[in-house]
């Protein structure tokens, strides 16, 4: 099984900041998205997600598809504790609603807990967690109805390289973990070296590069060539001003 994207067209103000894009990511592998600001990957995300809508086009779903989005910046509620954050789409997603006890939903959000490292926090609030643990109990939330689509969405931002690292493991060990067909938009190279499997690369809303991790780090596309390099001078325009 896998989720499919065949010729997925979006526009906003008479912009295309998507064109024409089809891609395929199988159960079990992580998909890389990179690309300049503004190239449509974080709008990728949300039309897969279902934040927004597509103008045309079609996305093809795995059979009893559950997708899970791992925001940017963890988006905790601060006045919840961690075990009330965890919990929060099995108690207020109106299809599992009512679906479990009170001790099978604490049980569940132990054993996300456990996934991400973090055994025993549920009752402390995010403002008492580091920045790395907060990313991870998103992580935990996002993995607690058992998806089989994970989207991350710049999941190292903000964070020193030995954390990043951290995040990009736990990355790798949940697809392995939930056999999910996974998605991350990153910007970052050692996101795409460790925990991606293929890459795509945006650019004005088009698909510029696609391939391995290898053919985007040491292959002859000027494009990719030139996203690794972080140089100036390549067929990407980019503003200075």
């Amino acid at each position: 099984m896998s989720l499919e994207i065949k010729n997925l067209v979006k526009t906003f103000d008479g912009r295309k900041i998507l064109n024409n894009i089809s891609l395929k990511v199988e159960n079990g592998q992580t998909l890389g998205v990179v690309g300049f600001s503004g190239s449509g990957k974080s709008t990728l995300l949300k039309i897969i997600s279902g934040i927004l809508y597509e103008d045309s086009g079609e996305i093809i779903y795995p059979n009893n598809s559950e997708i899970a989005m791992a925001f940017q910046y963890s988006a905790l509620f601060d006045f919840l504790n961690v075990y009330d954050n965890i919990a929060f789409p099995l108690v207020e997603r109106k299809e599992f609603r009512g679906k479990y006890s009170k001790e099978e939903i604490s049980k569940m959000v132990a054993e996300k807990l456990k996934l991400v490292g973090l055994e025993g926090i549920e009752e402390k609030f995010p403002s008492e967690l580091s920045g790395g643990m907060q990313k991870r109990v998103g992580f935990a939330r996002a993995i607690v109805t058992n998806p089989n689509i994970i989207l991350y969405d710049e999941p190292t931002a903000g964070l020193d390289p030995v954390t990043s690292t951290m995040i990009e493991d736990y990355i790798v060990h949940l697809k392995k973990e939930l056999n999910a067909a996974c998605i991350v938009v990153t910007h970052q190279l050692s996101t795409i070296k460790r925990a991606v499997d293929n890459v795509i690369m945006l650019y004005q809303g088009n698909i510029v590069f696609q391939g391995s991790v290898q053919d985007l780090l040491y292959g002859s596309n000027e494009y990719a060539k030139q996203f690794v390099s972080a140089s100036i001078q390549g067929p990407m325009n980019i503003a200075t001003k």
